[in-house]
C-alpha cells in the first residue's frame, strides 16, 4: 500500500476517536461534575519492509481538562461542591474512585452515597455515616457536624502522579496512588456544573468532521487512481 494511504488511514482513525470524545463531551455538558476530555495526538514511526520508515499519527491518549466549573446554589444539605483542587473519594465495586460530582444522599444505613450508591469516604478512607434526623453542617475544610457536634471529616484527594488520572466512566476517575489535598474548599448546598463549553465543542466537532471528509476524499481519489492504473495495465 502507498505510504500516503498508511498516513491518511491512521489520521482518519485518530479523527474518529476524537469525534467520539467530542460527542461525549457535548452529551455531558449538563452533567454535574463532568470533566471535559480531549484526544492527544502523537507521532508514531513505523518501519516498512525494504522502504524508509514512515511517520504516522497516533491518537490513543486522552487529556482530562481539570479547570474549575461554575458552582450552582441548590440548598441541599448533602449537595457538595469543591472550590479549587481535589476530588471526592468514593467506594465502587471496582475499587476507590475520584469524582467532582457532589450530589450525595443518605442510604438506609445512614451512609452518604452517590446516585449510583457509591459510598463517600472520609479523610481516612472510612464511610461517612450521619445519625438519623440530625441537622448536618459541613465546613469548608470538610468537617461534618451533626447537631453541632463534629463526627467526621470529608477528605479531598488527588493522584500522587497527575499523569496517572484516568477517566473510568461518567464522572468517575481512577487516580492510582492518592494523596490528600489541603488547598480545596468544600461548599455545602452547592453543586459544580460540567466544565464543557458546548459552543466550543460543537465548533470543534465541525472542524473534525471537515478534516475527516477531506481525508475520505483523498482516499477515494487514490483508490480511483489505482483502479485506473490497473485497468490501463490490464489492456
Amino acid at each position: 500500500m502507498d505510504a500516503a494511504l498508511y498516513v491518511t488511514l491512521t489520521r482518519q482513525s485518530g479523527l474518529m476517536r476524537e469525534m467520539g470524545v467530542v460527542a461525549n463531551n457535548i452529551a455531558n455538558s449538563s452533567t454535574t461534575g463532568f470533566r471535559r476530555e480531549g484526544v492527544v495526538f502523537s507521532e508514531h514511526v513505523a518501519a516498512l519492509n525494504r522502504d524508509p520508515s514512515l511517520s504516522m499519527a497516533h491518537a490513543s491518549g486522552r487529556h482530562v481538562d481539570l479547570r474549575q466549573a461554575t458552582l450552582t446554589m441548590t440548598g441541599g444539605a448533602f449537595d457538595l461542591a469543591i472550590q479549587g483542587d481535589g476530588f471526592f473519594l468514593v467506594q465502587t465495586p471496582q475499587g476507590e474512585r475520584l469524582t467532582r460530582a457532589g450530589s450525595f444522599a443518605l442510604n438506609p444505613e445512614g451512609e452518604l452515597v452517590t446516585p449510583d450508591n457509591h459510598r463517600l469516604l472520609d479523610a481516612v478512607g472510612a464511610p461517612v455515616i450521619v445519625p438519623p434526623d440530625a441537622k448536618v453542617t459541613i465546613a469548608h475544610d470538610g468537617t461534618l457536624s451533626a447537631d453541632g457536634q463534629p463526627i467526621a471529616q470529608i477528605g479531598l484527594w488527588r493522584p500522587a502522579d497527575p499523569l496517572a488520572l484516568r477517566h473510568q466512566s461518567g464522572t468517575l476517575f481512577d487516580g492510582g496512588a492518592l494523596q490528600p489535598v489541603e488547598g480545596g474548599a468544600i461548599m455545602q448546598g452547592m453543586l459544580e456544573e460540567s466544565n464543557v463549553e458546548p459552543m466550543s465543542e460543537i465548533a470543534r466537532m465541525i472542524e473534525v468532521q471537515r478534516a475527516y471528509e477531506l481525508g475520505q476524499k483523498f482516499l477515494e481519489a487514490e483508490d480511483e487512481l489505482v483502479r485506473s492504473v490497473v485497468q490501463t495495465l490490464g489492456r
